[in-house]
């Protein structure tokens, strides 16, 4: 927010889906290759996952809000509120499923960011519709989750 402010407000929620695909698909590349030509850690990649997840839920959260320019304090609040969710569900479903991810590749992670961001692009798509799936901001919070879980994995590994 200090260096660019709500610049992104002027994005629709499709362009944000496309940024996020953007940085899982060099995450990606990076473990194809096994290589890398910009310095860059991945770890910034998933960071800007998990921001751009919350940015994308919050677009949704004000879609009937025009502003472009907001005070600071307001988004504060709203990317807290999605991220103490994306927490509770993260806590909710390592309940049901016993931490499955700590067994996980951090590469598997990121094809589940992957097809869960080719899902979002078919329920926009669909201009929203879905029949029996869950909507776009369910799947927003998975990434935001399995980005976290792939931090985590990337700082046991090292």
């Amino acid at each position: 927010m200090h260096d660019y402010g709500t610049a992104w407000r002027i994005l629709r929620v499709s362009s944000i889906t496309d940024q996020i695909f953007i940085k899982a698909q060099r995450i990606r590349s990076i473990e194809e290759k096994g290589s890398k030509k910009v310095d860059e850690d991945v770890t910034a990649d998933f960071i800007g996952i998990y921001n751009y997840a919350a940015i994308a839920l919050i677009q949704l959260s004000l879609k009937d809000d025009e502003r472009t320019e907001m005070p600071a304090k307001e988004i504060e609040v709203l990317f807290d509120k999605h991220s103490k969710y994306a927490r509770q569900l993260m806590q909710d479903k390592n309940h049901d499923y016993g931490e499955a991810w700590r067994e996980m590749r951090v590469s598997s992670l990121t094809d589940l960011i992957l097809m869960k961001l080719l899902r979002i692009k078919q329920i926009e798509d669909h201009k929203g519709q879905t029949l029996i799936s869950e909507g776009i901001d369910a799947n927003y919070y998975d990434v935001m989750n399995y980005a976290i879980f792939a931090l985590i994995r990337l700082t046991e590994t090292i």
